[in-house]
């Protein structure tokens, strides 16, 4: 996953372009990916998809002609959606359009300007600070012009078209942990359920933040009733614990899943309210959709100094926190994907589980009284109402001890899904 944070790092991403085209060729090579091109001026809900912007070149060079700020030395160098640039002025009319972090002097910060026609730099308050006064020559080549937003969607089929959605953002340039580190992630979770048919239908979902979610919602208002689980990957990288935030109902099946894996892991964590402010949760749990997606991380957005600056580099993420990240995924899913609903076929009074075989199935086993109270438990429990994470919650049980019995008790016909 660090590999591929580092392949991706250096590709000049916006929320359109072709950067975003280059990250999903990269995320391509590992994942079938269908990829999805929508075109300028399309309206997308409340919103319309924008021109789409690549750039070539950006510089500054001093009055002895010497480049003090380069694109070429980093993506953030450049103001994001800045119009082209051809001209030479003193440093006092420059200035404006220069930004820094005066309390960070030696990060560059990432800007942007995407829907208000602009140009700029982003530079470290130290270079600002050495500029000699003088003219400077800025070159900003870049175009700004009808075109396409583009997205791309990885899917596993499942037993049923319910779907869960992970959805991960692609249009930031060279911050390795926003996002770089949840699109791997979310990569090789994809990956792992490659050959697997799980109960539900995985959707992965790799987009620009914001417009690109809203462009998915408008091209998918028809089915977007699928999506019955959902977890928005952001952050997934730094040395900080897990955050979960849940979604914005506060008890969808994902917020309880997310809390049960969390808190019986032993792992430290925070659990947070929905607040309609982050990342694509907030356009996912919309009042009109209200789906039921969360969003895991580890420090949050804005929580960290390095936040938005250069220093949100290669070496603020760590391949053990990712792998971390990925970890509590997986066993977040293999508890969501196996949370069936059963109905008791012998409800009045205790079956007789010795005469089908069912405790002596469990003999010489040294979880074999934890084992015969799931089977009771899941017997009590199966009512239609209820599902497996309420009884191994109920019974303070181990979820896969749960499962095994309510599989041994499906298998001798005494509980149906």
């Amino acid at each position: 996953m660090h590999a591929l944070v580092e392949r991706m790092y250096p590709l000049r991403r916006s929320i359109t372009g072709d950067g975003v085209r280059a990250t999903l060729d990269v995320v391509g090579e590992l994942l079938p990916l269908e990829v999805h091109e929508v075109p300028t001026g399309t309206q997308v809900l409340d919103w319309t998809v924008p021109q789409e912007w690549n750039v070539r070149e950006a510089w500054i060079a001093d009055p002895s002609g010497r480049r003090v700020v380069d694109l070429a030395d980093s993506s953030l160098h450049v103001l994001g959606y800045s119009v082209p640039v051809s001209a030479r002025m003193p440093l006092s009319e420059l200035r404006p359009h220069l930004h820094t972090l005066p309390d960070r002097p030696k990060w560059v910060p990432y800007r942007t300007s995407y829907y208000k026609p602009d140009w700029g730099f982003c530079l470290a308050q130290e270079t600002l600070d050495a500029l000699p006064d003088g003219e400077y020559e800025v070159r900003i080549d870049s175009t700004l012009a009808d075109g396409h937003l583009t997205y791309g969607e990885h899917v596993v089929p499942g037993q049923v078209p319910d779907e869960v959605l992970v959805s991960s953002h692609v249009c930031h340039p060279a911050l390795a942990n926003d996002n770089l580190a949840g699109i791997a992630v979310a990569a090789f979770l994809a990956r792992s359920l490659a050959g697997s048919t799980p109960y539900y239908t995985y959707r992965f979902l790799f987009a620009p933040g914001t417009i690109g979610a809203i462009t998915w919602l408008a091209r998918n208002a028809g089915r977007v009733e699928r999506v019955k689980h959902g977890l928005v990957l952001a952050c997934a990288g730094d040395r900080g614990s897990l955050t979960y935030k849940r979604s914005r109902r506060g008890d969808a099946e994902i917020d309880r899943v997310m809390r049960y894996v969390l808190e019986t892991s032993g792992r430290p964590h925070e659990t947070r309210e929905f607040t309609p402010y982050g990342y694509d949760e907030r356009q996912f749990c919309s009042p009109g959709f209200d789906l039921g997606v969360g969003s895991l991380s580890r420090t949050p957005y804005a929580g960290y100094p390095e936040y938005h600056t250069s220093a949100d580099d290669l070496d603020f993420v760590t391949p053990e926190a990712m792998e971390d990240t990925l970890a509590v995924c997986r066993e977040v899913f293999a508890v969501l994907d196996r949370n069936r609903r059963y109905v008791n076929l012998s409800p009045y009074g205790e079956p007789q589980l010795g005469r089908r075989g069912l405790y002596g199935a469990l003999g010489g086993r040294s979880d074999a009284q934890e084992a015969q109270m799931a089977m009771l438990w899941v017997l009590s429990l199966s009512d239609g109402e209820h599902g497996l994470l309420d009884v191994a919650e109920r019974a303070g049980l181990p979820f896969d001890t749960v499962v095994a019995a309510a599989d041994a008790l499906h298998g001798a016909g005494l509980v149906k899904a």
